[in-house]
């Protein structure tokens, strides 16, 4: 779990203080192809990235940029479009 936190803690100051440096494309226009899982393999997403990100991902451990699979789920994405604050949400 300890690097689950520093991806969330890279990520949100990524977010915070980079937010222009950032690539961000949704999944779903990346996939080529893709299978749920069944008794004889686990299910698996196909996705079409840049040549750079490939290189990235299987290059240098010590050189590579972090790139991470985030989900938002449905309900954030509606609580992000209220202006109805609710306690213990801080908006800017």
């Amino acid at each position: 779990m300890a690097a689950m936190s520093d991806e969330l803690d890279s990520l949100a100051f990524a977010l915070d203080k980079y937010r222009d440096r950032l690539q961000i494309a949704q999944v779903d226009q990346l996939v080529t192809d893709s299978a749920r899982r069944n008794e004889k393999r686990p299910a698996w997403l196909k996705i079409a990235v840049p040549d750079d990100m490939v290189k990235n991902v299987r290059g240098s451990q010590n050189a590579r940029d972090l790139v991470l699979l985030v989900q938002i789920p449905r309900e954030v994405l509606e609580r992000a479009e209220s202006r109805i604050v609710l306690p213990g949400e801080v908006r800017s």
